[in-house]
């Protein structure tokens, strides 16, 4: 297992405060160094903000990509990787309008889009705007790339260490982790001897390596007085066989990642994360990644695993639809429909979800992919059955969802 983010969370203020900014990069040194002293392997150290129109204000929101662009630099300056600022707001259009320019900006930054929420329902508006958003980033970079960089979001809470959904709520500085985890579920059902037996491994495997991981926390909260958040304890995938949450499905004993019996396995093992006790924060769940998972990308690749499935697994599992490989042509209709689906989901199971979704310019349904990225594995592309949505769904307004309750 390794630590796939220490992300720290603050204010830096506009102007930025180069001084917030350096702190948070002497920290976030501090604490790599503390946890690899523990023995993990931290693969980046990240900053995540309060969201960007806090730190601009409303009235000055086409300044989005001076603020991208000189915290891309200062960041960098400070050795941290990457930053996140945040979700545009539904009541702000031009919050979203203004991320593809303030991504094309800077290439170490993220943004993301917040289209549904328990305080607002589900904005239509802010779906159109997060599809447009997508459709907009894919020609910025070849491979349609930009696309990693943003997410719509969908009742995600503030806290979570994993990007492009960070963000904060507050002035005081904080931090927490974001964990790589998935060949912990690998290992747990490559020798379980039954499904109870793999539950029980991996469980007091989460445990150990969560009192581990907070030890250090703790210990950085009382040596620095900066808050620790907790940890997002998710297995969460790299491209290769060992570390997938694929393999580990056909560990269980489904034939393919994305035949029936995945979303068994799916709901198994987001189930054991929720029965271990640790200080949690974020998703703390099963991530599919397309793209950053050996044997998920294998079956996209073979047509076993879709789009629907997908979303289908997001009713009992982690965070969504992820780097999804998508046609060139894809319109931002057709996003609109996958995200409102997206947005329903999560309000109704009162649970958090994202969405990124990547249309590859020049790509049809079935091409191969060429991403030339470590942490990516190349698959096909994937089809969506997706058309615009008709009135009253394609309507301009809001609508609230509640959340199922059991009678």
């Amino acid at each position: 297992m390794k630590i796939r983010s220490i992300t720290y969370f603050c204010n830096p203020g506009w102007p930025l405060d180069d001084a917030k900014i350096q702190q948070a990069g002497k920290f976030l040194a501090e604490a790599k160094s503390a946890y690899e002293a523990a023995g993990y392997t931290v693969q980046s150290a990240r900053l995540a903000t309060v969201p960007f129109l806090e730190i601009l204000g409303a009235d000055r929101v086409a300044e989005t990509p001076r603020l991208a662009e000189q915290m891309g630099k200062a960041i960098q300056a400070a050795g941290i990787a990457y930053a996140a600022l945040g979700p545009a707001q539904p009541e702000i259009a031009e919050s979203f309008s203004v991320i593809p320019e303030a991504l094309a900006a800077a290439q170490n930054i993220f943004f993301s889009g917040m289209m549904a929420d328990t305080r607002f329902g589900i904005s239509l508006p802010a779906i159109q705007a997060c599809a447009e958003v997508i459709e907009r980033c894919a020609p910025i970079l070849p491979n349609g790339f930009a696309n990693l960089r943003f997410a719509a979001l969908a009742n995600v809470k503030p806290g979570s260490p994993f990007f492009p959904a960070a963000f904060h709520n507050q002035d005081e500085p904080m931090f927490s982790i974001a964990t790589e985890a998935a060949d912990l579920a690998v290992k747990a059902f490559s020798s379980a001897r039954s499904i109870t037996d793999g539950q029980w491994t991996l469980a007091s495997e989460i445990e150990k390596r969560a009192r581990e991981l907070s030890r250090v926390g703790d210990m950085l909260n009382h040596q620095f007085s900066i808050g620790f958040g907790g940890i997002d304890f998710s297995l969460a995938p790299f491209p290769d066989e060992s570390i997938s949450i694929g393999a580990a499905m056909e560990r269980m004993g489904v034939p393919k990642a994305g035949m029936h019996g995945s979303l068994a396995a799916a709901a198994i093992l987001t189930e054991i994360i929720e029965r271990t006790r640790f200080p949690g924060t974020g998703f703390s769940g099963l991530f599919l990644p397309v793209l950053e998972d050996a044997v998920l990308a294998e079956r996209s690749a073979e047509g076993i695993l879709t789009v629907k499935d997908l979303l289908l697994y997001s009713a009992v599992c982690g965070t969504g639809l992820d780097t999804v490989p998508l046609p060139g042509d894809t319109r931002a209709e057709q996003l609109a429909a996958v995200l409102l689906d997206l947005a329903a989901l999560a309000l109704r199971l009162d649970k958090p979800l994202t969405a990124r979704l990547m249309p590859i310019p020049g790509k049809k349904a079935g091409d191969p992919s060429d991403f030339d990225f470590e942490y990516f594995a190349n698959s096909r592309v994937m089809r969506l059955e997706a058309e615009p949505l008709k009135a009253p769904l394609a309507d301009t307004r809001r609508f609230t969802l509640a959340p199922r309750h059991s009678h």
